[in-house]
């Protein structure tokens, strides 16, 4: 089926089938014309009464959605949809559309509402629960063709490309997220925001614990005729689902991403808004390591003088005993500490394989990066692009390594290897190569993969991830080498010190330790997002 989808086209009718039917005359004909966001403007009636009363008709048949305010409720008068004219119809409120090819639409039309009674232009959270009922009451429902919004999804950003202006943690809809999670459309298009978004296509299955599901491809699409050029129409050819072979359906795209809802939308609470990631930092305080008297400053980068009332700080996952990476724990070697941000820390790695070899930990007891709160992976993120950035700028690469096995609390290992040593691939190469010779499966995982969803918390596993974010996992059964991950970058392939295997090998003096933690430090300065204002 070849069709066109299209962004609000705000009363632009002309302008909007004059540039159809260029497109026809150059690409040939289209099946059908979706349009999502405002089809209606606010100016005057004239270039709509032409079409309403047959003077004027679409090129194509054309399907919109209903109203996203009350100004324009007026137009819309069957909430079960009808044909506004010629070739142009309303869908309704919700539902779902069946092409006579078999290509099957959700649709839903309006603005999210959380009030009752719900106004004219809006859905509440009844409407979706009873559109995913629907459809998931049909015998092995695997998803559905395309879904039409006018919102956008919340949090359709997580994972994926740039948004441009558009604040995905903000802006949208939190039940469309929902939805979207639930229903798994192949297109999903949505307008709204005045700008074009295609996001990176996302999986809908969780790799390795279910089978491969089709993906995702979200497009929102700016509005008709827009001064600065931004894309409005969308043209793509699907073939309905039910007539594909499945191979062929569920094959991943190779930039597909981790599902941008995962971690919000949990089937369970089906019905109930979704919770939305904690925006709200932890006002922990800490001293300041660039402040000879110590001056305190907040975590989020003001100092503790300029609030009288600072927020209460959320309380931190506690070990059950003595904890040697816990930052407030006194086992803590603080002088190894580089940088404290609001959930987690760098520290220079005791007895490590260079001197700039360092630890992301968090500021919290937790165990593996399996474990973490949504704020702490964010900023474990930040300090992975941050020390990328810096090393780069040192003429290296850095790899990254964590262990869960015979371990208490998550070190995250970033070690640097100069770019002048060997390319990624001899690094992938070296750990695939020692892997199989210890009879260790090194599993390589999509690269835009979440570890939360390949590993359950409390499994044991090994993760290397590279510097180009290609990514090898192994699942720990039994037993595993304490020391593998030192041993493959200390191998001759690597940096060439397989003396400096074991850690213990490698200790040096507290104030040796010390005299290198305060070069890291000022080196890291100009990169270190901590001590931004």
């Amino acid at each position: 089926v070849c069709s066109l989808a299209c962004g609000d086209v705000e009363g632009k009718f002309d302008v909007l089938f004059n540039r159809v039917r260029t497109i026809q005359k150059k690409s040939g004909n289209f099946d059908l014309l979706l349009c999502v966001g405002n089809f209606f403007g606010s100016t005057p009636d004239a270039e709509w009464e032409e079409y309403k009363t047959g003077i004027k008709k679409a090129p194509i048949q054309t399907y919109v959605l209903g109203a996203n305010n009350q100004e324009t409720v007026k137009y819309f008068q069957d909430v079960d949809g009808c044909e506004l004219a010629e070739n142009i119809t309303y869908l309704g409120r919700k539902g779902v559309f069946t092409g006579s090819s078999g290509l099957q639409i959700v649709y839903l039309s309006g603005t999210e509402s959380l009030n009752e009674p719900v106004p004219g232009y809006s859905f509440s959270p009844k409407d979706v629960i009873s559109l995913r009922t629907t459809l998931w009451s049909t015998s092995q429902f695997k998803g559905v063709d395309i879904l039409l919004t006018s919102p956008w999804p919340k949090y359709v950003g997580n994972f994926g490309n740039s948004s441009g202006e558009v604040d995905t943690k903000k802006c949208g809809s939190d039940l469309i997220s929902s939805l979207a999670t639930g229903l798994k459309p192949r297109y999903h298009f949505a307008a709204l925001e005045k700008t074009y978004y295609e996001r990176l296509p996302y999986r809908n299955h969780i790799i390795l614990q279910e089978n491969a599901q089709h993906a995702t491809r979200f497009i929102a699409l700016a509005n008709v005729g827009n001064p600065e050029k931004k894309k409005y129409l969308y043209a793509f050819s699907i073939v309905p689902m039910k007539l594909m072979d499945v191979a062929e359906l569920v094959k991943q795209p190779p930039d597909v991403t981790e599902n941008p809802y995962r971690k919000f939308v949990k089937q369970a609470s089906i019905g109930k808004q979704i919770p939305a990631p904690e925006e709200d930092s932890a006002c922990q305080f800490f001293f300041d390591l660039n402040e000879k008297q110590g001056r305190k400053r907040s975590s989020t980068g003001r100092d503790s003088k300029s609030s009288p009332h600072p927020k209460q700080p959320r309380k931190l996952p506690q070990p059950p005993g003595p904890c040697w990476f816990c930052l407030a724990s006194p086992e803590v070697e603080k002088h190894l500490v580089v940088s404290i941000g609001t959930h987690c820390y760098l520290a220079l790695a005791k007895g490590g394989l260079s001197d700039d070899h360092v630890l992301i930990l968090p500021i919290g007891h937790y165990q593996s990066v399996v474990e973490l709160s949504a704020e702490v992976v964010e900023e474990v993120e930040q300090y992975k692009a941050t020390l990328r950035r810096f090393f780069k700028s040192q003429g290296k690469r850095c790899i990254l390594f964590e262990r869960n096995y015979k371990s208490h609390h998550l070190q995250l290992q970033v070690i640097p290897v100069p770019l002048s040593r060997c390319a990624t691939d001899d690094i992938k190469d070296a750990f695939i190569t020692q892997a199989q010779e210890q009879q260790i499966e090194l599993l390589e995982i999509p690269e835009h993969s979440d570890i939360k969803q390949i590993a359950q918390p409390g499994a044991a596993y090994f993760y290397v991830e590279l510097d180009t974010g290609e990514k090898l996992f192994h699942r720990i059964k039994k037993n595993f080498p304490l020391q593998f991950g030192r041993e493959v970058l200390a191998s001759e392939a690597i940096l060439n010190i397989p003396d400096k295997s074991d850690w213990r090998q490698c200790q040096i003096s507290k104030e040796e330790e010390e005299t290198l933690a305060r070069h890291f430090r000022k080196d890291f300065e100009p990169f270190d997002f901590t001590l931004d204002d």
